[in-house]
């Protein structure tokens, strides 16, 4: 028996696409680096997220240069994708910010693992370059970081009336220490006489990572 009849390949390693994979690999973990540790993970030090992006990146970049070689539509393929995405990112709640970052991970991914002989390698490195550097635009000034958002459970349900947003605004900031410029309600619970709701305020991203508890 030969290699063909146990991997279904009839040679082990071709130096030329192996070099290119390598490279186009290379060039697609240090961009997601750039993002992953210089950007996202130096402003919200959220560690299990920095593991999601570099799988979610790897595996979307890998599945496209091997799909290419196979005759398998890239519609399909990207199809994958979304409903893996979906089925897992329904059963919990995720910041929109986290969720925009994912999408940032997975379009690199795909960016890098499709491009062809049509596309030179100063259009990749500039679209790459491009994507990652609105994102480090956008982050890091401390201009674009003036609020936040805190996801908190809070027990007071009479003071959610608009009519009352002033003491609202109030007994949030004496119990968090936030500086609360808005509020947003996603669910009330009437059985615990508890909602769910997110706290814009003043202070950068202070408490975006874990849900506080203001009952």
């Amino acid at each position: 028996m030969n290699q063909d009849d146990f991997f279904g390949t009839d040679q082990f390693v071709d130096p030329g696409d192996f070099l290119r994979l390598v490279t186009r690999m290379g060039v697609d973990v240090g961009f997601v680096s750039i993002a992953v540790l210089l950007v996202y993970y130096r402003l919200y030090r959220n560690r299990e997220f920095v593991f999601t992006y570099y799988i979610f990146n790897l595996i979307t970049f890998s599945m496209c240069v091997l799909l290419r070689k196979v005759p398998m539509e890239l519609g399909f393929a990207l199809g994958l994708f979304a409903v893996f995405g979906i089925l897992r990112y329904r059963t919990e709640e995720i910041r929109m910010r986290d969720l925009t970052y994912l999408f940032i991970m997975i379009g690199i991914g795909i960016i890098n693992g499709v491009a062809n002989k049509k596309v030179s390698t100063a259009e990749l490195l500039m679209v790459n370059s491009a994507i990652i550097g609105a994102t480090a635009l956008l982050e890091l000034p401390k201009s674009a970081r003036r609020y936040g958002a805190t996801p908190i459970l809070y027990d007071n349900l009479k003071l959610l009336r608009p009519e009352h947003q002033a003491s609202l605004f109030a007994d949030l900031g004496e119990r968090t220490g936030l500086d609360v410029v808005r509020v947003q309600v996603h669910r009330i619970d009437m059985l615990r006489d508890a909602a769910e709701i997110t706290v814009f305020h003043h202070g950068g991203r202070a408490g975006e990572e874990s849900t506080r508890d203001a009952a």
